[in-house]
This record gives C-alpha cells, sequence and structure tokens, in this order.
C-alpha cells in the first residue's frame, strides 16, 4: 500500500488547474493534429515521446524505473485503457464531430467513475440522488443527439456513430483510471505514468501499422506544433498530474475535470476554429453538467477500511 504523506492543499489545487487548463484545451489541439496526421499516427507520436521523455528524467532524477514485469504489464493495461481506449477513441471522433462537442460528451465520465467505483472498488454505493444525476445525464446526451437522431440519415452520419464512439472511449477512460487507483502496486507514481504512457505509445504505433496510417501522414508544420503541444501539455503536464491526483484523491473529485474541461474546449473551439454552438448543444450541454454535478456532490456510504479491496502488492521489490 502507499504510504506517501497527505499532499498540500496547494499542491491538490494546482494538480486541478493544470489539468482543467491544459486538458480542455488538448481538444483543439487534436483537432488541428488530425486534419493532417491519422490519428493513431499522431496518437503513437506522441505518446511515445512522452513516454520515453518521461521514464528518461525519472531515471535522471533518481527515481527507480524498472520494475517487475507484472507491476510494468499492469501500468500498461491502464495506459491502454486510458489513452488508446479513450484518446485513440477521441481523435478518431474528432475527424467527424467538433472538438467543443467532443468535450461535452466526454462529460459524462464521472457518470462512468460512479458506477464503476461501486462495482471494482466498494468505495461508495450509488444512492437514490446518484441515480437521478445517471438518468439526467442520459437525458443531456438525447438532447445532444437530437438533431442527428431526428435527420433523415442519421443512423448513417459519420457524426452521430463517431458521437456514439465517444461514450465507449469515455467508458474506457473510466475503467482506467479506477484501476490505476485499485492497482497502486508501489510504482513511483511519475515512473508509472511513464510506463503508462510508453504503452500506450507503442499500442497506437501496432494499430496505426495496421490502419495503413504512414502511407496518408502528412507532416505539416501545423500538426506537427499541434501534437507537441499534446506532448508538453496534455500529456507531461495534464497527464501527470491528472494520475498524481487519482494517487491523492477520491476519484469522484478527480473526475469533476470532465465538467470543466468542455466550457474550455467549446470557448476555443468557437474561437479559432469557429465551430457552431447552437441552441442544442447550449441545453444538452447544461443538463449533463448539471447531471454530473448532481451525481459528484450526492452524499455517499463509504466503507471502512477494514472492508475495502486490497490495492494489488508489488511484486519483486
Amino acid at each position: 500500500m502507499d504510504t506517501t504523506q497527505r499532499p498540500s492543499r496547494w499542491m491538490v489545487i494546482l494538480a486541478f488547474g493544470l489539468v482543467y487548463l491544459f486538458w480542455g484545451s488538448t481538444y483543439l489541439g487534436i483537432d488541428i493534429a488530425v486534419q493532417s496526421i491519422p490519428p493513431a499516427l499522431m496518437c503513437a507520436t506522441r505518446f511515445s515521446i512522452a513516454g520515453v521523455v518521461m521514464l528518461a528524467v525519472c531515471a535522471l532524477t533518481g527515481r527507480k524505473v524498472l520494475y517487475s514485469a507484472r507491476q510494468i504489464a499492469l501500468a500498461g493495461v491502464v495506459g491502454v485503457l486510458l489513452l488508446m481506449g479513450g484518446n485513440l477513441t477521441l481523435s478518431y471522433a474528432e475527424l467527424s464531430v467538433s472538438s467543443g462537442l467532443a468535450a461535452l460528451i466526454i462529460a459524462i465520465t464521472p457518470l462512468w467513475f460512479l458506477v464503476l467505483d461501486s462495482l471494482l472498488l466498494g468505495d461508495h454505493h450509488i444512492s437514490g440522488r446518484g441515480k437521478a444525476g445517471l438518468a439526467l445525464g442520459i437525458l443531456g446526451l438525447f438532447v445532444l443527439f437530437y438533431p442527428e437522431l431526428t435527420a433523415p440519415t442519421a443512423l448513417g452520419r459519420r457524426e452521430f456513430w463517431a458521437s456514439l464512439s465517444l461514450i465507449g472511449g469515455s467508458f474506457s477512460w473510466a475503467l482506467g483510471s479506477v484501476l490505476s487507483k485499485r492497482w497502486q502496486s508501489g510504482m513511483d507514481v511519475f515512473s508509472a505514468t511513464g510506463w503508462q504512457v510508453t504503452s500506450a505509445g507503442a499500442a497506437n504505433f501496432v494499430f496505426a501499422l495496421l490502419a495503413g496510417d504512414f502511407s496518408h501522414v502528412t507532416w505539416t508544420a501545423r500538426g506537427i506544433g499541434a501534437t507537441m503541444y499534446l506532448v508538453v501539455c496534455g500529456s507531461w503536464i495534464g497527464y501527470t498530474a491528472y494520475i498524481w491526483l487519482l494517487k491523492h484523491v477520491p476519484t469522484s473529485k478527480v473526475s469533476t475535470y470532465a465538467y470543466v474541461n468542455p466550457v474550455v474546449a467549446v470557448f476555443l473551439g468557437w474561437l479559432i476554429l469557429h465551430e457552431r454552438v447552437d441552441r442544442f448543444i447550449v441545453a444538452g450541454s447544461v443538463i449533463v453538467v448539471l447531471s454530473v454535478i448532481l451525481v459528484t456532490s450526492a452524499k455517499v456510504k463509504e466503507k471502512t477500511v477494514a472492508e475495502e479491496l486490497p490495492a494489488v502488492e508489488a511484486a519483486g521489490d
């Protein structure tokens, strides 16, 4: 089990600020990058560079990098769920949907957190208020999708199916986050992050090869610049702060990023890419945000320390 001292309040506030600000802007960065670099290759490049540099910095600063195969494998599974299941899905979806709408759909992530927390961690039980929030979230998604659902060719539209894929991607992200908290296996948090990101980079490279991304990539200055922004601000700063928060703060609190990021994403998409913001997006986003606030603010019944599920013990230390 991790015995790290409780972090200061200011450290927690700073970490939340970094996640709120930089992750809100990554939706715009992804939208720009995938215009010239295929999604899987962009993710592979982004995460491989970020992960290798993270591990190198950890080694140079005296942090332990080499762990047992089991510990590295667990970190790899978490990384693939988060950064392939979550981010690769998002990158493909942004070929068809606006960055702002993508962020609004992903705002349902805290609802997955609530369900998975209860099923996998046993940290709390879903209250009546929480269930009402889940129902309200479904209503919000219906409002967001209403124009596509009522269009004559709704089921054949790429935007509609890309939007649905984001729901699956948000589930994968939440699952990876919850497992990251459960599998606190004694690894240094920054080294574990490096292995997660590197594993995701390798998995995305395999996918990029299978998808033939190398045959239709265009390395433009704009695309490369956006990818490097994602490496620095999205992976090195934002993702590291996120994993650090998961280690020190309850997941229900960490998940609040999901309804702050859309505000940043919608504003930047409107300001820079001139993306549309119609009444359905406004109404649906308000409902989704209210549902998430309702869920995360609901009182929960927590289990005692004796009842908690044990973390995976460190192997080979």
